[in-house]
């Protein structure tokens, strides 16, 4: 198929855009796509393509911008239930963290999730990955972490395969146990973490192994913050996850500096997410490094609070800065990447064409996955976006609404209508 006469060709090519690189967009007026066998064959202008392939079956986006899919490279897409009983409290000033320390917050949704039966864990996570494709995230990254035992926590992994099985939007499935203390570990905090790293990550090495032998292994996540789990303890919990070969992510600085994003970067790991009290000195290491500092700006706004991560400073250090919706029950449901490109625009002063590079190609190199997805490129997995707009900057400008006209997976067109995806 040959995608073809779109205003713009948004084709992201090469690396991961780092520092003050960021939002070079590889645009292409009256651009055009070759696909074929789900890949991406051929990448130019409409004229020069149209002449090579005369024959090819054409799909013209007249009046419409051509880009990449959006990646999503931080999410909490399974869980059961709700805490729209919470949104007043946190409304009225009560911390999260003191909601969570009453037994809210995340244990709240742990709650509901253990209850919850695989058939309607499946149920309720479907229909948020629907509504992200729906607005043209085509590759998303998601945790488990609502579990917090290895029974419930194997349930969320295994709604998150079927999922993944059934598409069309493709899933990086991270473990994350060390989410929050365990209820029946309250009193002993260490004893959680002792059972994730003695007990729950080498038998889930095991598990996915007989379950999921064509995938690579999850990436293992934790949640380095007060009243979570301390640098030392975050630290033996990835350790250990690095010894049995998982990749690694860690949310860090979300309310406090405690280290996080430099433990990231001396344990190799993917990213460093949320970021948002991180220190001039952790930033030089991201820096240095190949860590990709992920901001998740959707969380400051669900919480109402007034700082976000210091994204300027990340790109004048030379940093690679990626975008997430973190979408979850607690602090910021919102499945849509474009509400999360128009708020970086605005709480964290990047150009929407900054904005698209750390949804796109940074945000495929968060996942490890920037060899495969992230720019329209020759021999690169054919997702794209078409829009209903003309100009890429209608990305960031726009906002509450859904300016995806269709969405190209692997090479499947699907058309986008209000509240709906159906293939083209």
């Amino acid at each position: 198929m040959l995608l073809h006469s779109s205003t713009q060709l948004l084709t992201l090519q090469g690396p991961p855009q780092r520092g003050r690189d960021l939002g070079a967009l590889g645009l292409i007026e009256n651009g055009a796509v070759l696909i074929r066998d789900e890949k991406i064959l051929a990448v130019g202008g409409t004229d020069e393509l149209r002449a090579s392939f005369p024959d090819e079956p054409a799909l013209s986006a007249d009046g419409c911008v051509i880009l990449p899919g959006f990646v999503d490279p931080h999410t909490h897409l399974p869980w059961a239930g709700d805490r729209a009983n919470e949104f007043e409290l946190k409304m009225s000033g009560v911390p999260y963290l003191d909601i969570l320390a009453k037994g809210g917050g995340i244990l709240s949704t742990v709650k509901q999730t253990r209850a919850a039966s695989l058939k309607s864990l499946i149920s309720q996570t479907r229909a948020r990955a629907q509504r992200a494709f729906l607005h043209g995230t085509t590759t998303a990254e998601a945790k488990t972490g609502y579990g917090l035992n290895l029974a419930s926590e194997l349930r969320l992994l295994q709604t998150l395969l079927a999922l993944n099985d059934e598409g069309p939007l493709e899933l990086a499935i991270t473990f994350l146990g060390a989410h929050a203390i365990a209820p029946e570990f309250k009193n002993d905090p260490q004893g959680y973490v002792d059972e994730i790293t003695n007990t729950m990550l080498p038998l889930l090495k095991d598990w996915w192994e007989t379950h999921a032998p064509h995938l690579t292994l999850p990436f293992v996540d934790v949640f380095c913050e007060t009243k979570a789990f301390s640098l030392d303890q975050s630290r033996q919990v990835l350790a250990r996850a690095g010894s049995l070969g998982f990749p690694l992510k860690i949310h860090a600085d979300e309310f406090d500096n405690l280290g996080g994003a430099t433990l990231a970067v001396e344990l190799g790991a993917a990213s460093a997410d949320h970021l948002v009290r991180t220190s001039d000195a952790d930033i030089a290491a991201l820096a240095k490094s190949d860590t990709v500092a992920v901001s998740l700006p959707c969380t400051p706004f669900g919480l109402a609070e007034k700082d976000y991560t210091p994204a300027q400073k990340i790109i004048a250090a030379g940093g690679l800065l990626a975008l997430a919706s973190d979408c979850n029950p607690g602090t910021t449901w919102n499945e849509s990447m474009q509400f999360v490109i128009a708020l970086a625009c605005r709480a964290m002063k990047l150009t929407p064409a900054q904005a698209i590079a750390a949804s796109t190609i940074n945000a495929a190199h968060a996942i490890r996955r920037a060899d495969t997805i992230g720019s329209i490129e020759v021999g690169k997995q054919a997702d794209l976006l078409i829009l209903s707009v003309p100009d890429y900057r209608h990305l960031g400008y726009r906002y509450g609404t859904n300016l995806v006209r269709q969405v190209v997976k692997r090479g499947k067109v699907y058309s986008v209508d209000a509240n709906y995806y159906r293939m083209a």
